[in-house]
């Protein structure tokens, strides 16, 4: 064609393709005659004002697709890559009125058979095409699909009994179907709404969840799945709420059945606290206790002899006299009647003319003291003199310590144990010396602490780390009676060995400590010392001190916070240590209940590796324990027998009451060097084995596997979190390599503590010193400068109400002092709180060795 010509025919076609839109629709060849465009629309693209959407076929009911373009000159649908047929289509075709464009808009339905024709190749999909005199624009795919609702459900609930407070799980995985069927929950065949009733959860995968059983949701559970086609009903589960008896405290004793002799009395408890309900047990033991009682009889008073008439005395009369004590009167008994003085006239023989020689009788005023002068605090290098009255002789021990014993030194431990185990309130005492201290002591008190629960060594990279102050008895003096002598132990308990009855939200978060023998006799309180992992916050806590009676069962004694100072039991909470006053020794435990899921337990991270590799693979463990020195030690024994080391310095986490488990991983590897054996991203320990504390050294091993011998360092990240974010999560960096140091200098716990100190030598304040705090400060002052105030500079005001029950507050206060600063007690800073109020006792803590 020649070149002049090839312009015209171009614009010849373009005339053409105007006014002739030629099309395949449905397999024929159709030639359509549009009206042209108005010349100022005439290079527009057209655009989709309605795209069809995707669709469901409910049973056998067509759906209609539907589509709008301007501006637009043909539209047409293509379903699964081929035209649809233009007699199937329905076609409308407007003026947008402010344009003047041309609006077309067309239908066509898709019936149940169209889609089924392809079944099992690829969905079912239909797209829009439409045509201007430019070009040609496609919609987007609108997918039909036909609905279904299977009617088996893959999982459905099951029925469970439970307790009072203990969470319940109850599965659901609802039928197969298209789309994806929602599910609800129904409770007696009403709908469970998690918004109106938050001890309600539904997890993301349809599990219904009962935070805390209660009484009321005792009832059948029903899933209930649903989509556009159906809604289907799982079989209903029947949940049984049940609480366990419990016994009341005991009731008072009856007064003695014998009103002079011995006789009986009794006691009684009710199973009602609380009582069993939907087949709770009943409770175990007696209801009634009986006791032999002896009832004084009351003895009448009786007049001894007469004695002798006295000389005549100056006014002529003598005298003479007698006493109501043959017998005394007692227990109730009348008074003897009469006079107990007689005088008589003298003769006037008898009576003295003159009394110029008076005789005037000296009184003794010696006294009967046996001294002991020794070194009765080793500790601090103090030499002192300790008097008492009628008192027996001290006899040092060879550690600086005192005990009386029948003027005897006690024996070897291996003795005294076997000593002990053969007195009928040593039947139950554990064997275990490592956990276990004893100690026989006096009214001078003492003090017991259990080995290894102080100081650490440092970790493998040379840096130290301390412990929290661990379990420790402190016996206050005069705590027991003089003439007394008590051979006490102190040990903590293992937990599988013993298990508390834990419900719902509690946890234990102290170790079981024993301190006995029970029954003894104190006239005032002794302190237990022992660390806890709560986290300190007392708003998210409801803590109870829990204590064993002689049956077995575990009581609640105390609730932190609502203490009575008429109970025998008391406690202060610290940062990381609880100071249990009881007047009764036994077995004590730190219970908490949480408030929300804000509360935490303090956990222990502790890495360990071998100490020594010659292959390729390195483990790597990782163990998440409570923060308590127990169970930190119970893993140090334990890795030390496998021959691992401690690779960093313990991490504290603090675990939060969110239900959701906690998540370890190694990342940053180097992967030139190193590579992971685990097939998972992380490892997982679930929330209730740390909650109730029922898994022992809970613990993930990583693997990791070196390309070479010849590599020996290792560098990597442990990330520990909790689920969906809950709780902390942080990194540790550690290098790995070879240590031929001896393994138990890396991380064996040395406590070189005595662990028992009895008389003077356990406590920071002498003895004497002590008792002239207490006789200036027990006294009210008028201006508040006594106990109170010593009270309130060492910022124990909380408990002022307690204090003030006791016979003497400021010795109790000294107690607390005592417990609180064994290891670093500043007798300067008591004395410095002294003068501050204004006691010229400060200057007691200065005073020489001779005037102690």
């Amino acid at each position: 064609m020649p070149l002049h010509l090839r312009p015209f025919v171009r614009w010849r076609c373009s005339l053409v393709f105007a006014c002739l839109i030629f099309s395949c629709v449905g397999g024929e060849h159709t030639a359509t005659v549009t009206h042209p465009l108005p010349a100022a629309f005439s290079d527009l693209l057209p655009h989709f004002l309605v795209e069809p959407d995707d669709v469901y076929i409910v049973k056998n009911k067509p759906v209609t697709l539907t589509c709008r373009s301007t501006p637009a000159t043909q539209i047409y649908f293509k379903c699964n890559g081929e035209w649809v047929h233009q007699d199937d289509h329905l076609i409308e075709r407007t003026v947008d009125p402010a344009t003047g464009l041309p609006v077309m808009q067309v239908k066509i339905d898709i019936s149940r058979q169209q889609v089924e024709k392809i079944f099992g190749l690829e969905d079912y999909w239909c797209q829009c095409v439409a045509w201007s005199t430019t070009g040609t624009q496609k919609s987007q795919k609108a997918y039909v699909r036909i609905a279904y609702l299977r009617k088996n459900f893959e999982e459905e609930p099951l029925g469970k009994e439970v307790a009072l407070d203990q969470e319940v799980l109850l599965r659901c995985h609802p039928p197969e179907g298209v789309p994806t069927a929602e599910v609800e929950w129904q409770k007696n065949e009403e709908l469970i709404d998690p918004k109106a009733d938050p001890n309600f959860f539904i997890t993301v995968d349809h599990n219904l969840i009962i935070k805390q059983a209660r009484l009321a949701d005792t009832g059948n559970y029903t899933c209930v799945a649903k989509n556009i086609v159906a809604r289907r009903k799982s079989s209903s589960a029947a949940v049984i709420v049940y609480v366990n008896g419990g016994w009341s405290t005991w009731a008072t004793w009856s007064a003695c059945s014998a009103i002079c002799g011995r006789g009986w009395q009794k006691r009684s408890r009710s199973c009602t606290n609380p009582a069993p309900l939907n087949g709770g047990t009943a409770c175990e033991g007696q209801s009634v206790q009986t006791s032999a009682c002896t009832a004084t009889c009351p003895v009448d008073g009786g007049w001894s002899e007469w004695s002798k008439w006295s000389a005549c005395g100056t006014d002529c009369t003598m005298w003479r006299s007698r006493e109501c004590t043959q017998p005394a009167p007692g227990t109730g008994g009348k008074a003897c009647q009469g006079l107990d003085l007689q005088s008589l006239n003298c003769t006037s023989e008898q009576c003295p003319q003159k009394n110029s020689h008076l005789l005037t009788i000296q009184p003794d005023l010696t006294t009967t003291t046996t001294s002991y002068q020794g070194t009765l605090r080793s500790r601090h290098d103090m030499a002192q003199k300790f008097s008492m009255s009628n008192g027996p002789l001290l006899e040092p021990l060879p550690n600086g310590s005192q005990t009386l014993h029948n003027g005897k030194l006690p024996g070897e431990p291996g003795d005294f144990v076997s000593r002990l185990s053969s007195q009928s309130y040593f039947k139950t005492l554990p064997r275990d010396n490592v956990n276990t201290s004893y100690g026989t002591f006096n009214f001078l008190g003492g003090r017991l602490t259990l080995p290894n629960t102080g100081e650490s060594q440092g970790s493998s990279k040379g840096s130290s780390f301390s412990f929290s102050p661990g379990i420790s008895l402190l016996i206050p003096p005069e705590a027991i009676p003089r003439g007394k002598i008590y051979e006490i132990y102190l040990t903590v308990q293992r937990k599988e060995d013993l298990r508390l009855p834990l419900a719902g939200c509690q946890t234990l978060l102290s170790p079981v400590v024993s301190c006995g023998p029970p029954g003894v006799v104190l006239t005032r309180p002794v302190i237990i010392s022992m660390d806890h992992c709560s986290d300190a916050c007392p708003e998210n806590w409801a803590i109870r001190l829990k204590k064993q009676s002689y049956e077995g069962s575990w009581e609640d004694v105390l609730l932190l916070g609502e203490e009575l100072v008429s109970e025998p039991y008391y406690c202060q909470l610290e940062a990381e240590t609880c100071r249990v006053f009881t007047e009764q020794l036994g077995r004590f435990a730190l219970v908490g209940e949480s408030l929300s899921m804000a509360a935490a337990k303090r956990l222990k991270l502790l890495l360990f590796a071998p100490a020594y590799c010659s292959t390729l693979e390195y483990s790597i463990r990782v163990y998440c324990t409570d923060d308590t020195q127990d169970l930190i030690k119970e893993v140090m024994q334990m890795e030390a027998q496998l021959g691992g080391r401690l690779i960093d310095e313990p991490h504290v986490l603090l675990f939060k009451d969110s239900y959701h488990n906690l998540r370890l991983s190694i990342h940053d590897l180097p992967q030139a060097h190193w590579r992971s054996k685990l097939l998972t991203g992380y490892q997982e320990i679930p929330f209730y084995h740390i909650w109730s504390g029922s898994q022992r050294s809970l613990h993930c091993t990583f693997t990791l596997e070196r390309l070479s011998v010849s590599t020996c360092e290792l560098s990597c990240t442990l990330c520990v979190w909790q689920v969906e974010g809950e709780g902390q999560s942080f990194s540790l960096d550690f290098n790995i390599s070879k240590d031929n140091r001896p393994l138990d200098s890396d991380f064996l716990l040395v406590d070189n503590s005595t662990p028992a100190l009895a008389g003077p030598s356990a406590f920071q304040i002498p003895y004497l010193i002590r008792q002239k705090i207490c006789s200036s400060l027990d006294a009210p002052c008028p201006n508040g400068a006594d106990w109170r105030l010593l009270a309130q500079r060492l910022k124990l005001d909380r408990h002022m109400s307690f204090f003030a029950s006791k016979a003497s507050p400021t010795s109790v206060i000294l107690d607390l002092w005592e417990a609180q600063h064994f290891h670093s007690g500043n007798l300067n800073q008591l004395a410095a709180i002294m003068a501050e109020i204004g006691k010229q006792e400060a200057m007691i803590f200065l005073v020489s060795d001779g005037e102690c």
